[in-house]
């Protein structure tokens, strides 16, 4: 397999996650975002808790969607997330209409 075979396979791959992304995000009520993954879920907990006089972040994400092109199962029933980096939650708006970009088609 060729160096341009192997970016078309993986462009195709994120193409379909993004499909399937597009199919499924009205399913959810949030996306979160951290530092490693990518999200959708019905329910978010966010705890800060601090341990050290470190401060982190403890998220519990139920029925959920994992963003991850090398996963077979992305729906998952409950994620937990630790981490000391910056967390994104948003609520989605169902309303809106997801279009694929015109540069991620090339």
């Amino acid at each position: 397999m060729s160096a341009e075979d192997l970016e078309n396979y993986e462009a195709e791959l994120e193409l379909q996650l993004y499909r399937e992304y597009k199919d499924v995000a009205n399913l959810f009520n949030y996306v979160v975002e951290t530092e490693r993954r990518f999200y959708l879920a019905n329910n978010v907990d966010l705890k800060t808790r601090s341990a050290d006089g470190e401060v982190f972040f403890d998220l519990t994400l139920t029925d959920a969607w994992v963003w991850d092109v090398y996963r077979t199962g992305r729906f998952v029933q409950s994620v937990r997330i630790v981490t000391f980096k910056d967390v994104n939650i948003e609520e989605l708006n169902r309303a809106e209409e997801l279009t694929i970009p015109k540069e991620g088609l090339n």
